[in-house]
């Protein structure tokens, strides 16, 4: 099961926008808890959904 889960995590950090990533090198506090909020709410979507793929409908 970990194994699984790490795999979710990693793939939802692998697609992370641009935006995110810089943001989270930011030295603006704000703009850096928001990038982490972000990245946050992705792994805990992706976790409940299981899976780390990009849903196109």
């Amino acid at each position: 099961m970990a194994d699984e889960t790490n795999a979710i995590i990693l793939r939802v950090v692998e697609r992370a926008p641009q935006w995110l990533r810089h943001d989270l090198e930011s030295k603006d506090a704000a703009a850096r808890r928001r990038a982490e909020e972000t990245l946050a709410a992705m792994i805990s979507d992706a976790l409940a959904n299981g899976t780390g793929a990009n849903r196109e409908d």
